[in-house]
């Protein structure tokens, strides 16, 4: 749509546009297919509003609508099983600290006991190996003895 057309557009549906800038638009629209098609179309969605429309009247008591305002503020919401869970964001942020903080404490603990421990196989392990197959040559049973040697001086 032009802007011709846009800038008086919702005074020309209602018929308050001035006289002059009526003709200004008219005339645009009878040389424009695609503006007048889809001013057609609003006028018609327009119509079809207007439609449904009644002229029953509805008659309120007094004071109707201010009882219904001053009903709606008192209304407190009822707790649900879900906001038990919603956190407020300050708190939020705090779990995540101390979250963060106990994991590191943690981690800071077990990685300071775990260079207690050793890493290699124990030598009970390396003698349980001696009744392999694998132990059967010499140069093996040689190499038992040497890992065993290193254990001892650790």
């Amino acid at each position: 749509m032009h802007a011709v057309v846009l800038d008086s557009l919702e005074e020309y549906l209602a018929g308050a546009l001035e006289p002059a800038r009526s003709r200004v638009v008219e005339a645009h629209l009878s040389a424009c297919d695609s503006c007048r098609e889809e001013v057609g179309s609003m006028q018609e969605t327009s119509l079809l509003f207007g439609a449904l429309r009644t002229d029953e009247v509805i008659d309120l008591p007094p004071g109707f609508c201010a009882g219904v305002l001053q009903h709606v503020q008192q209304l407190k919401p009822a707790p649900t099983f879900a906001g038990l869970f919603a956190l407020d964001f300050a708190f939020g942020r705090r779990l995540v600290f101390a979250s963060l903080l106990t994991l590191a404490i943690l981690g800071g603990f077990i990685a300071t006991r775990e260079a207690q421990y050793p890493v290699g196989p124990s030598p009970e392990a390396i003698m349980a190996q001696q009744e392999a197959p694998a132990f059967d040559s010499s140069a093996a049973q040689d190499n038992m003895l040497v890992t065993l040697t290193a254990y001892e001086q650790h």
